[in-house]
Order: structure tokens, then C-alpha cells, then sequence
């Protein structure tokens, strides 16, 4: 790369119809201000494929779930990849980014996850619950998310779908990390209001949670969301891990908050994209796909 300011394509859908959510305005805010420091160009996720290879690098935000252009997807990946194109984030991410077995992997391994589980035989490790969530597999968004009763469950439990029980919890909460550093943290304090968000105080105890998960993806670079739930008990248990594209609801912050995040991820870009090349070696979302893991 040359001594020039870098060069970066800027991936989004600014016209994508999210509810409770306006990502257009928030990716006109971000990118009002990186052009400060960046040469920048947005674009749509169908063309960043044809257009990537004219920059030093391709941030990814708020692009929409994958799986209305899947296969354009999947050759974006592969061809940046295979070019050694930095991406923002890297395409190395082990959550929401390779799919939804994280989950299952997470909650195997004993951490503070939902209890989640995608067989029929593996049904009776689930706690007793009046209630289930039954998500695909390539879902996003909340596409194809059904909560059904107990008797309904065993038809369904096919491994094309994740099983898990309905918990009465009493706030949703978001932790939001540029790297590995915290930057801020947001909950709805009404479960049936879960786009109305509100700062939150994280506790040490809280930071230590969300580390341990944001520590585990071992990204390096970028943006992550540690979605969570405060159980009946008290406890917080993971809800997702959103490590591809995730919205930010910097509207729901104060200015100052609000700048903070932007010199955070302003001054990560930079030594992202001056930092060394990354080596294509191999695609981490073709490997898991072929042990069965695919993208949600």
C-alpha cells in the first residue's frame, strides 16, 4: 500500500428493511466520519466482489443477512480469501460468521450458554420448559424462528435446526467490543420491546462474561456483539455471538459514547488496513461447512 490515504470499500445495504432498526442512517453516521481518515466508497454486498480489488480494504457492516445472495456471498469469501484481501472483519470468525454450531459447541463445552441442542436423542439435556425456540440453522435475524411446546419438538429435531428452551429472562443486554477492547454496553429493559435500548453500567462480572466469549472467537481485529439474557437466577447466558455484521444502535447513545466508538474503531481500521496482508490459507467457513456447520 502506498503512503496515500488507504483505500477502503465500504459494504452496506443501506436500503435493507430492519425492524426496529434503521441501518442506512447508521452506516451514513460511520462513514460521514471515517472519511475523515479514509479514501471511501460504499457499496452493496452484490458488488463488493467485482469492486474489492481496487482497494486496501473491504469493511463489512450493516450488509443484511446472507442468505438472500448466499451464492454471491460464498464467492466473495472465496475470493478474498484467496487473493489474501484484508476484510473487516477477518473471515477467520468461529460465531454467527461460520454459522449457528457455535452454539451447540459452546454449550457442550459447559459455557454460560443457552442450553442448546439440534438431535432428537440429545432432546432429554435440554431443562424441562413449557416452552421452546426452534431456529434454523440458516437462519438470521430472527427469519424462521418459532417457539412451540414440548410434544412438537422430536419431528423437527433433524440437525437442520437448533433447540432451545424458552427462558423467562428479565432483560436482553449487548456488550460491544472494538478488538478485544469493551467499548460500551446497551439492554432493553422490556423483553417485548427489544429494539428500545438504553445504556447500561456494566459490571466487572458482566465485562468478564462477554471477554470470555470475545476471547474464545480470537478475531484480533473488529467488531463483535456479545449478545446475552439475564436468566431467572440471575445469571447472564449467551444468546449470540455476532461477529460478521453487527448493528450497533449507536443512536441509542450519548454523543460522547457515541465518538468514543468512532476513534476506537477508527484507530483499529487503521492498523488493520497498514498492518501485514492476511496469507489465504485456507477458509475457515469452507471447513466448517464441511463438518456440518453453516452460516446463520
Amino acid at each position: 500500500m502506498s503512503a496515500a490515504r488507504p483505500r477502503v470499500l465500504y459494504v452496506t445495504d443501506l436500503a435493507y428493511p430492519a425492524r426496529g432498526r434503521r441501518y442506512g442512517d447508521e452506516d451514513v453516521f460511520l462513514t460521514s466520519r471515517l472519511r475523515e481518515h479514509f479514501d471511501l466508497a460504499l457499496c452493496h454486498p452484490l458488488d463488493a466482489a467485482a469492486l474489492m480489488d481496487a482497494y486496501d480494504a473491504v469493511v463489512v457492516r450493516n450488509s443484511g443477512p446472507v442468505l438472500g445472495y448466499q451464492k454471491e456471498y460464498d464467492a466473495f469469501r472465496a475470493r478474498a480469501l484467496g487473493s489474501g484481501t484484508r476484510v473487516y472483519n477477518p473471515l477467520s470468525g468461529k460465531a454467527d460468521m461460520a454459522g449457528k454450531q457455535y452454539l451447540l459447541d459452546l454449550s457442550a463445552a459447559g459455557f454460560p450458554v443457552i442450553p442448546t441442542v439440534d438431535r432428537a436423542e440429545d432432546l432429554h439435556r435440554l431443562p424441562t420448559a413449557e416452552r421452546y425456540v426452534v431456529k434454523p440453522r440458516l437462519g438470521a435475524d430472527s427469519l424462521g424462528l418459532r417457539i412451540l411446546p414440548a410434544d412438537r419438538l422430536a419431528g423437527l429435531a433433524d440437525g437442520s435446526v437448533l433447540i432451545q428452551p424458552c427462558v423467562d429472562f428479565a432483560y436482553e443486554v449487548s456488550f460491544y467490543f472494538v478488538d478485544d477492547d469493551f467499548q460500551y454496553a446497551l439492554y432493553a429493559p422490556d423483553p417485548e420491546r427489544r429494539w428500545e435500548l438504553k445504556p447500561y453500567a456494566a459490571t466487572a462480572g458482566d465485562l468478564e462474561f462477554a471477554r470470555r466469549f470475545v476471547d474464545w472467537n480470537g478475531l484480533g481485529h473488529g467488531i463483535q456483539r456479545v449478545d446475552a439474557c439475564r436468566a431467572p437466577d440471575g445469571e447472564l447466558l449467551l444468546v449470540e455471538l455476532e461477529d460478521l455484521n453487527p448493528y450497533l444502535s449507536l443512536d441509542a447513545l450519548p454523543e460522547e459514547a457515541r465518538d468514543a466508538f468512532v476513534t476506537a474503531l477508527t484507530a483499529s481500521l487503521s492498523r488493520f488496513v497498514r498492518g501485514p496482508s492476511p496469507r489465504p490459507d485456507g477458509d475457515p467457513l469452507r471447513r466448517a461447512r464441511r463438518r456440518g456447520r453453516m452460516r446463520g
